[in-house]
């Protein structure tokens, strides 16, 4: 009997993991009208992104050639990433150590221009951002840095290198395994203040200015001590927002490549995680192989967004 009364007494949920799902669908049926209006959202959100992770992942683990029927592989597309495909490593050197310089940078000048530019009054704000944002939507983006970096004389750099004795011929910018790197990196920096920058001036926007004259009272005196203590941990929402904006572009560059240095770049110089996916997907039709690229791409970007969200949890600390 004694072994029946604790058989029973651990098959049996326990009374506060009861109370918290009751409270949980109180809640959810008090705010069923909210959950009807995000249904929509819900639903193409599972459509186009959960699902084609889902099936991405999965067939990672398959031979597929989009003509047949996929077959089984195991490990063997990974095993064949990291082993034999010098020019995937390649393409993950690149990309870390792009995403490593223009992710930090990119998102310290986000915010550091949407914080200057929200003390300023409302037209020259309006202004300003405008103008900022603007390069991150321009369509002839690529044209204009190829101008500028084109390898003959009439290129606008070695035009004035050339008039100033620097060069006594022009450089081959998009050409030179030296410069393909750093030409990728300064044009993304051009192009960051977008989506994240916008999130930071609304967020400032909704900052509570009480919590300054709250702060000034309880010891606060200068505008660093206000932006630590006050104005990021108001805007952690927006700064989770940015931080993952950032990295997802940061680590999926591939039209910047593309367009201004062409496919494939010269000795694989400006060859990314992303294009090195789009050769066997669209390409080579290797579905299975470009799913095994994609899913370490996830891998990367899920922990380099777990790592930035333990750093955003101190700041204010």
């Amino acid at each position: 009997m004694q072994q029946k009364a604790q058989a029973h007494s651990v098959d049996a949920p326990s009374p506060g993991g009861e109370r918290k799902f009751l409270r949980l669908f109180a809640e959810m049926k008090k705010s069923k009208h909210a959950y009807v209006l995000m249904a929509p959202f819900f639903l193409i959100f599972a459509v186009f992104t959960v699902v084609p992770v889902v099936m991405s992942v999965l067939l990672s683990f398959t031979h597929f050639n989009m003509l047949e029927p996929p077959s089984w592989a195991g490990f063997d597309n990974f095993a064949r990433l990291l082993v034999k495909d010098d020019v995937f490593l390649v393409a993950v050197k690149n990309t870390l150590l792009f995403a490593a310089i223009t992710g930090p940078i990119s998102y310290v000048a986000c915010f550091f221009f949407a914080w200057i530019i929200n003390e300023l009054p409302p037209k020259p704000r309006a202004l300003l951002t405008l103008v900022l944002y603007a390069p991150s939507i321009s369509g002839n983006t690529y044209m204009i840095w190829a101008l500028m970096f084109s390898g003959d004389s009439y290129g606008y750099i070695n035009s004035f290198l050339m008039n100033w004795g620097f060069v006594l011929e022009p450089v081959q910018w998009l050409q030179d395994t030296r410069y393909v790197l750093g030409i990728l990196i300064l044009v993304q920096l051009w192009l960051s203040l977008g989506t994240s920058f916008l999130a930071f001036i609304a967020g400032l926007q909704t900052v509570n200015r009480t919590l300054y004259e709250a702060g000034a009272i309880d010891g606060i005196r200068n505008r660093w001590q206000e932006l630590w203590f006050i104005t990021l941990p108001a805007m952690r929402p927006q700064l989770m927002f940015g931080a993952i904006i950032q990295i997802t572009s940061s680590f999926a560059v591939a039209e910047i490549s593309i367009y201004l240095l062409g496919f494939p770049t010269v000795d694989y110089a400006g060859h990314t995680i992303v294009t090195h996916l789009i050769d066997y997907g669209t390409i080579r039709f290797d579905m299975g192989y470009a799913s095994a690229i994609a899913t370490v791409l996830f891998m990367i970007m899920m922990m380099t967004n777990v790592l930035t969200q333990k750093f955003l949890k101190k700041v204010g600390e």
